[in-house]
């Protein structure tokens, strides 16, 4: 036996079915990170859901840290770095995007990580499925970059990645890239290391010879702005860093292979040695493409697939080898490069063979794949098809789109309905006055009164059994006389009413991201009002303009709805609060309560839900003195649309206006469909969510569950949910008592509000 094979032999490893997410967790558990700052985005989410899971069963030490946004994630995870601490992040689309200012810093000061990209399409139009157009945006960031077309991949090189990134010769972030629902979630047979410990020694110590911030008595200045020679020599050094990293990756990758079997390299070609015709696709299509070069093999063809293992830096030399005798290459990329007359790695290839005069490899360009289209065995065949074409001779284009569908006059889209406007939402039964004291007076009918007005949501959305979304929107519009422009950030309510060609909306509605509705829509409105202005559009009415925003939007979008609220800007905020992500699968937000269970804060052996209370958002948008500041429920149906009539009265006449309300989640919450009213009921007379709004500076309570004896133990409000019950046993005492002090503190503080004008 060699000395090689005693090693594998002591190396044991158990063999598994398992995705790419899993295994990303796996390597990371066993490496045992100090620390992962993370954000939840489809379809990167599952890796912290995972390992918060596994911390709570005692699995690992890892810190984790949810930030309020991917840009504060990537902060927490630069912040860890300068100490010296081993950091680990994962994220997806157009979270790589938020984050993507932050990255350069992290390469350029030269502090490793490591990073799982789980490739998806970039917004917009909104799509949650895999291409690599996140990817292609993460090529200049100065990342070494790895792509894994397998989960056993992913598991190999996120334990190979931080290796290369601490290395003395590289010293930079890596990032390992993989497809978003294919390789991601699909499950595939893997071997993984039985004993993290023989994970960790292939690794080794952290690193000491850097300048660290961690050691007072050892100070250090990171991140000093420089001049032009500075920074050129710095990024020249950066450069070089880069360029060995080449040299490590395939150092690392021996290493890696003498303990697994299982050998990495700079590309992954399949019946190259040979071929005439090739493919050059990376990561899963490359998978899905040698069941084509299998068929076209037995037909005398000479096909093959080339696939790389890493493109920063760029495998330039290796490319060379593998086309030497190749005569035509069609570089399928899921990704543009809009402009220029094909993508990336297209062009990079290029670039490559053409430093080798003896190269006359014919190169073909195919945009393929985005939004996450499947890729066949069949498309396969007919990507060779077009490559092979060039061998008849044929005007074969250099760069095409494949699987496209041009559009035609006769496929344009019409209403199904008639458009809905002005005054089939006017009742003339809401009566808004303003009284002396400047304050407002409201009478409205009696609710049957209103139920003719119709609905601003058509029927035929795709919301979940008993979502308390729609009934909670609906209720609020009712006290909403005439016209809306509403934008709907990314969430549950803007998942399940529109997904093209279909709309459940029947006035104008317009979609953005979580982090910037607040001030999208501040936009719309002022260009809105100016055109009106220069006699450019012409409505009878003034419009009201409303953001709907929920699923943890006012934490990734606090900082723009505070910008915006601090402008004055005339539109109503309004927030369904579900207490969760919902739209990515439940995890937790800063509006989720203390102990509360969600994926990314699990209950088990060392761990008992979240660990810190729940933001109290109206008092913080009320504290950049906006006119009107409010909170309402479903449950209490008369209070709600009295304040939904004050908050238009106020958004058209004097400034922003911001309301939340507190929504059912039976899918996530673990409770029963059927039981919402009762579940929202039940938090405002346990005083959990308490009815009240904030009225040019003061404070009133709209609602007294106390006065009326009506108030309820917070642990009945509790009991109805699967995600808290775990509060009630007996040894959770403590954290149950934490949670119920500081619902009471919250309510006396705003009795004393109530009691107090202008406190």
């Amino acid at each position: 036996m060699s000395v090689v094979e005693e090693r594998r032999t002591e190396c044991l490893q158990e063999t598994a079915f398992e995705s790419g997410n899993e295994m990303a967790a796996l390597a990371a558990a066993q490496i045992n990170y100090h620390l992962m700052g993370y954000y939840p985005i489809t379809p990167s989410t599952e890796i912290a859901q995972l390992l918060d899971l596994m911390k709570a069963q005692g699995q690992h030490d890892i810190k984790l840290i949810a930030a309020d946004g991917e840009h504060g994630s990537a902060g927490i995870c630069y912040g860890a770095a300068v100490t010296g601490a081993r950091v680990f992040n994962a994220t997806s689309a157009n979270g790589l995007m938020y984050m993507l200012e932050q990255l350069p810093v992290q390469a350029g000061t030269r502090f490793p990580m490591v990073m799982n990209l789980v490739t998806r399409s970039v917004s917009g139009p909104l799509d949650i499925r895999g291409d690599h157009s996140d990817l292609y945006f993460a090529l200049n960031t100065g990342w070494v970059i790895l792509t894994a077309g397998t989960p056993q991949a992913v598991y190999d090189l996120n334990i190979m990645a931080l290796k290369i990134a601490e290395h003395k010769d590289v010293r930079l972030p890596v990032i390992v890239a993989y497809d978003g629902f294919f390789t991601s979630h699909q499950k595939r047979k893997v071997n993984f290391f039985k004993d993290r410990a023989i994970v960790q020694q292939f690794i080794g110590e952290c690193p000491s010879d850097y300048a660290f911030a961690d050691n007072p008595k050892k100070p250090v200045t990171i991140g000093a702005h420089m001049n032009g020679d500075d920074l050129l020599n710095n990024h020249y050094q950066q450069s070089n860093a880069m360029y060995a990293a080449m040299n490590v990756f395939q150092e690392v990758a021996d290493e890696f292979a003498a303990i697994s079997g299982r050998q990495y390299g700079p590309l992954n070609t399949y019946c190259m040695d040979d071929a005439d015709v090739a493919l050059f696709l990376v990561n899963s299509a490359a998978e899905t493409a040698k069941d084509a070069v299998d068929q076209l093999r037995k037909q005398g063809i000479k096909a093959g697939v080339i696939s790389p293992g890493i493109i920063r830096p760029f495998p330039a030399h290796a490319i060379r080898q593998a086309l030497k005798g190749v005569k035509v290459l069609l570089v399928g990329e899921r990704a543009d490069s809009y402009g220029a007359n094909g993508p990336n790695l297209t062009h990079e290839i290029k670039s490559a063979i053409q430093s080798d005069p003896m190269n006359q490899t014919h190169v073909l360009s195919r945009v393929f794949g985005l939004g996450g289209k499947d890729f066949y065995t069949d498309d396969a065949l007919n990507l060779f098809k077009l490559a092979l074409a060039v061998f008849e001779k044929e005007d074969v284009p250099s760069f095409d789109y494949y699987g496209q569908t041009p559009g035609t006059v006769e496929n344009v889209l019409e209403p199904v309905m008639e458009p809905l406007h002005g005054d089939a939402f006017k009742t003339g039964l809401i009566k808004v006055e303003q009284e002396e004291s400047g304050k407002l007076k409201v009478r409205i009918p009696p609710l049957r009164a209103l139920t003719a007005k119709p609905k601003r949501i058509a029927s035929g959305h795709g919301a979940c059994p008993g979502c308390g979304i729609f009934t909670g929107l609906e209720l609020f519009f009712k006290g909403i006389e005439g016209d809306i422009v509403v934008l709907f950030q990314t969430g549950c309510a803007y998942v399940v009413t529109t997904s093209y060609p279909y709309s459940s909306h029947k006035q104008t509605m317009i979609h953005n991201l979580f982090q910037n509705g607040p001030a999208t829509l501040s936009g719309t409105l002022e260009a809105f009002m100016e055109k009106k202005k220069r006699g450019e559009i012409q409505v009878d009415d003034d419009v009201t303009f409303i953001m709907v925003t929920g699923d943890g939007g006012m934490d990734i979008g606090m900082g723009s709805a505070i910008g915006t609220a601090l402008r004055g800007h005339k539109l109503i905020m309004l927030e369904y609060d579900n207490e969760g992500y919902m739209n990515t699968g439940s995890q937790m937000s800063y509006s989720t309560p203390l102990g509360h269970m969600t994926s990314t804060t699990n209950v088990g052996k060392t761990q008992y839900g979240k660990s810190f209370h729940h933001k109290d958002t109206p008092q913080i948008m009320a504290a950049a003195n906006i006119p009107y500041v409010f909170t309402g429920s479903e449950a209490f149906p008369q209070d709600l649309i009295k304040k939904a009539a004050k908050a238009q009265w106020y958004a058209k006449n004097v400034g922003t206006v911001y309301g939340k309300l507190l929504i059912t989640c039976p899918l996530n919450w673990r409770s029963e469909d059927r039981l919402g009213n009762k579940i929202m009921e039940a938090a405002v007379n346990s005083c959990f969510f308490p009815l009240y709004e904030v009225e040019q500076g003061e404070t009133a309570i709209t609602y007294n569950p106390e006065t009326r004896k009506k108030r309820i133990p917070v642990e009945d409000w509790l009991s109805y949910m699967g995600k808290s019950k775990h509060l009630l046993k007996p040894e959770n005492k403590p954290l149950l008592d934490d949670f119920k002090n500081e619902v009471q503190k919250r309510w006396q503080t705003l009795l004393v509000k109530h009691e107090t004008p202008y406190l």
